[in-house]
């Protein structure tokens, strides 16, 4: 048996009276563990309610400080995710909410083509790979990833290192906060969110009301057309902030890419657009199974959302001047 490790308790968390420090503010219990795989691996000892107090306090601390954020970003597939990277490492002092529907983060970009596992990536967007240590070989015009899933679960890693990026997955955003804006102007000024599960199931229930997060700038990167697709982009149009949608073209590698990257853009006041999204929006054409522009595009996102925050005069999340 493994000699007795002290392990710090949080002081919330319930423990045995008779295993208390009486001198402090910091409870400290002497657990016996051991680390042994031949049939004697011992846990230190846990009580139910600690496991829920833990997550409960976390999470919930989490959503009250988040409820007014400097950027959120809709989706955390790859164009998403590029976009929170260079956000995060340019800008330590931001606090970046990424939310995203589904339960695992990654939108598309967990496989290649067809079902395929490797991911293609024109240049120059293969310097993105280098700066997050993802290897790959160099086909000349283009380098390959062995794995897409390489790629995605080293940026989310990342992303979710940085102290000031939180993500809440499994959490739709339901609609935009739209207000008139010092100017006069309608400008999206943060999201109405609920739990992906309540928001597929309001017609199977009752009312059942969402939560808002404000924020001066919102990113969105919900992709192209799909189940909760190209979110923002209808929302403008229902929102009368866009007269129609572009609609998305055929596949045109070429085209593709530089349209969506050099069209990042804000597409109404406080909202920035990324991703394959904006191929809805401006209908322009899709690419397929090559993922550089997602990545350049989340990074362009990210420079624009930096423009409009460092021009903007901002009190408690909102854009005054």
């Amino acid at each position: 048996m493994a000699p007795a490790l002290t392990i710090p308790q949080a002081e919330d968390a319930p423990l045995l009276e008779s295993n208390l420090k009486k001198n402090g503010t910091q409870a400290e219990t002497k657990f016996e563990v051991s680390e042994n795989y031949d049939g004697e691996y011992v846990f230190a000892p846990v009580e139910e309610a600690q496991v829920s107090r833990a997550m409960i306090k976390r999470y919930f601390n989490m959503m009250y400080d988040r409820a007014v954020s400097d950027v959120v970003v809709i989706g955390a597939g790859s164009a998403g995710l590029s976009c929170a990277y260079h956000l995060a490492k340019s800008r330590p002092d931001l606090k970046i909410t990424i939310l995203e529907a589904n339960v695992a983060p990654g939108g598309g970009a967990w496989l290649g083509g067809q079902l395929m596992t490797p991911m293609v990536v024109r240049k120059p967007a293969d310097r993105f790979l280098t700066e997050l240590g993802v290897p790959f070989e160099d086909e000349g015009a283009f380098v390959v990833v062995k794995h897409a899933a390489l790629f995605t679960s080293t940026i989310l890693s990342k992303v979710l290192a940085f102290t000031n990026v939180i993500m809440m997955n499994a959490t739709a955003v339901e609609d935009l906060i739209i207000r008139e804006d010092f100017q006069g102007k309608q400008r999206v000024a943060g999201v109405v969110t609920n739990w992906t599960l309540v928001a597929l199931n309001h017609d199977t229930q009752s009312c059942m009301d969402p939560n808002v997060i404000t924020a001066p700038v919102v990113v969105t990167a919900t992709g192209h057309d799909g189940p909760m697709g190209a979110f923002s982009a209808k929302r403008l149009v229902s929102a009368g902030l866009l007269k129609e949608l572009g609609n998305m073209r055929g596949l045109d590698m070429n085209r593709a890419e530089p349209a969506i990257v050099n069209g990042t853009r804000e597409v109404a006041p406080g909202l920035i657009m990324t991703g394959m999204e904006l191929s809805e929006h401006d209908g322009s054409n899709r690419m397929g199974p090559t993922f550089g522009a997602m990545m350049a595009s989340g990074i362009k996102a990210a420079k624009e959302a930096i423009r409009v925050l460092d021009s903007s005069q901002i009190v408690n999340g909102k854009i005054v001047g």
